[in-house]
């Protein structure tokens, strides 16, 4: 079993974080929620063992993961924790099925029924639990038709398996057309949960996700909230020898948003972060997690200081004046005819 005295950092809170509804169900998450994407692979047992004590210590609950990360290795890591360490009762598990890297790195997307439910069955022997509260389809899928992949949705639900379910990276029409066909019909389960990517540097779902998701009572889970990691300031003089971009894995990943509309809003994050006496990090995540319809931001940090900064948001919000500053700044261009 783990040990955890001396190792984590002494951190001290004004108060524990505070809950959302997560859309419109009775299921209560921290606004705050940790992604698990490296563990296993970049993250060692015993660095995640730290971050998720110093997470639920602070008030935090909602812990994501998904079959596909590290081909499975993320949730084994987090079954262990379970098992050595935490209680089950303390955490809101939210996982994903429908994606694997197995066919050498590459993205292998199989929504049916059969595929999901054996995804999910998988992910709970390597849990080590008998259920998930949260379970989301990874991606959509033009080749599987949509209602027998929201069908395993309601398998999950009345089997027991699953407790609510979501979806990820889904398009606005995609959104509203999945919430829509879960709400027509008495028995289905309902779509509590989008997960999308969402930031200063990402603002694309303000176009028609935010508006559809709004619309049906779906909660955002917004990922990358602080524009993988560029929004921290890091990379404002080039590419820190320990940072994501610095890895042959997330290299491209971070890349994509290193441009030079990305640097100026960095540049605004920064000056807000100087005057108001905050950091980069404080001020990316509170615009996101404070924006309508937002139930929690999911952060996913390398290391244990970077969670303590994470969560050191808790005690903190905008001034309006400097939302509406970052919002000039970062707009997303708009058009007929969401315009």
């Amino acid at each position: 079993m783990l040990s955890f005295t001396g190792s984590a950092p002494e951190v001290h809170y004004c108060r524990r974080m505070r809950q959302r509804y997560l859309g419109q169900t009775g299921l209560q998450v921290s606004r705050l929620g940790l992604g698990t994407l490296s563990w296993g692979s970049e993250i060692s047992e015993h660095e995640a063992a730290e971050q998720l004590r110093l997470f639920v210590d602070a008030g935090g609950n909602l812990l994501d993961t998904a079959a596909g990360y590290g081909d499975g290795a993320s949730e084994e890591l987090v079954g262990k924790l379970l098992v050595d360490c935490f209680s089950r009762s303390d955490l809101v598990i939210a996982t994903k099925a429908g994606v694997d890297r197995r066919a050498a790195g590459v993205a292998n997307v199989d929504v049916s029924r059969r595929a999901l439910l054996r995804n999910l069955d998988e992910s709970l022997n390597r849990l080590g639990v008998d259920h998930v509260d949260l379970w989301q389809l990874h991606r959509w899928s033009h080749d599987v038709p949509l209602d027998e992949t929201l069908s395993a949705l309601d398998v999950a639900v009345t089997s027991g398996r699953a407790r609510y379910v979501g979806v990820s990276n889904y398009s606005g029409w995609q959104t509203a057309r999945a919430a829509t066909y879960q709400l027509c019909a008495p028995g289905r389960a309902r779509i509590a949960s989008t997960q999308v990517e969402y930031s200063l540097l990402q603002r694309g779902i303000e176009r028609e996700v935010a508006p559809a998701a709004e619309a049906l009572g779906v909660g955002l889970l917004p990922w990358a909230p602080l524009g993988r990691g560029i929004l921290s300031g890091k990379y404002r003089t080039g590419t820190p020898a320990d940072s994501r971009a610095a890895s042959a894995v997330f290299e491209r990943y971070v890349g994509e948003l290193l441009t030079p509309r990305s640097a100026q809003i960095v540049e605004a994050v920064v000056r807000a972060a100087e005057g108001l006496e905050l950091s980069a990090v404080q001020v990316a995540l509170a615009w996101v997690r404070d924006q309508p319809g937002v139930t929690a931001p999911i952060v996913g940090p390398r290391t244990t200081p970077q969670l303590v900064g994470c969560l050191s948001v808790e005690d903190h919000s905008l001034p309006d004046e400097i939302l509406d500053a970052l919002d000039d700044v970062s707009a997303p261009e708009l058009g007929y005819p969401e315009a």
